[in-house]
């Protein structure tokens, strides 16, 4: 009884460890085609990256090669530290968290009205979605020439045509002129990421809703907006990774100037202009640092929001 018992055992071992290379070489093949991307990304992104890492522990000025030293964290430590640095963090907070607050809000507004039924809504949509698309140098270019210039933007030929003052948008508002173009742009984005959670509300709750008496304001405030706070976070979290390294508005409009200089336009200043090495490497793996934190965020929103929609279905 117990030979009978004990073969198959002893059989099934070898059988198992020879299954086991051919899973492996399964999988290896199976993963072959996605190496040269790999291989590209990595070579493309971290090495040039880890060599930053490493440029930004050096006393480097590019106009003398030869004074190049190791400094340890001091350049850390002047990032964190110099005036005009620490003006240029606030400049970056101030401008990402006033572009994503409008975005948001305009781009819900906008996502409520799709998402009614009327005619024409298809060209309306693709309208409103074309500001996303406009290559951000251009997008920047038009706010700059097209609307802001004193002489000749539509802006003072409004104020003009009605009796009003011609005001220097740019001298005036250097700030408030940056963010318009980059609000302009960005409301589609976060337009489209609210359209797709209006479209995912259960509209049997909703008719439900009404059926009980409930009004407009409060099946958006009880109902809507729940169910949209995922979205409104994913929204804010994606629009604040790429407006905090935007450096095409200001360069553009302004060029750094009249304190609109943000933390991207700084590295580009201490690097191209004052050509220290390090200390634009610091101040840039920071800026990497930070965007890292965000993004690990971001993808916690869009783990829970898959995870919500596994659930449903």
């Amino acid at each position: 009884m117990t030979a009978t018992t004990t073969a198959p055992m002893a059989t099934a071992g070898p059988a198992q460890t020879a299954g086991k290379p051919a899973t492996r070489l399964r999988a290896w093949a199976t993963r072959g085609p996605l190496l040269p991307a790999l291989i590209f990304m990595i070579a493309v992104t971290q090495l040039p990256f880890v060599a930053t890492l490493v440029i930004s522990f050096f006393d480097w000025n590019s106009l003398y090669p030869d004074a190049r030293s190791f400094a340890g964290f001091a350049n850390y430590q002047q990032v964190l530290t110099d005036a005009d640095l620490r003006r240029s963090v606030w400049t970056t907070v101030l401008l990402t968290v006033t572009v994503v607050l409008a975005s948001l809000v305009l781009g819900l507004g906008l996502a409520l009205l799709l998402d009614r039924r009327f005619r024409g809504r298809g060209i309306v949509r693709t309208l409103l979605i074309a500001p996303f698309l406009v290559v951000p140098v251009a997008a920047a270019l038009l706010w700059k020439h097209v609307l802001f210039n004193p002489e000749y933007g539509l802006l003072n030929g409004l104020l003009h045509y009605v009796g009003g003052p011609q005001p220097d948008w740019i001298s005036n508002t250097p700030l408030l002129a940056i963010e318009a173009s980059l609000i302009w742009q960005w409301t589609p984005f976060m337009m489209l990421i609210l359209l797709a959670g209006l479209q995912s509300r259960d509209h049997q709750q909703i008719e439900a809703a009404r059926v009980d008496g409930a009004s407009d304001w409060q099946i958006f405030r009880h109902l809507t907006l729940p169910h949209l706070r995922r979205y409104l976070e994913l929204g804010a979290l994606l629009g604040s990774i790429y407006i905090v390294q935007n450096f095409d508005a200001v360069f553009t409009i302004t060029s750094g100037g009249l304190g609109t200089a943000n933390l991207p336009y700084t590295v580009y200043q201490t690097f191209y202009q004052a050509h220290e090495n390090g200390l634009a490497s610091a101040a840039g793996v920071l800026v990497v640092i930070g965007s890292i934190i965000i993004a690990t965020f971001a993808l916690r929103v869009v783990s829970s929001l898959f995870r919500e929609e596994a659930s449903r279905a």
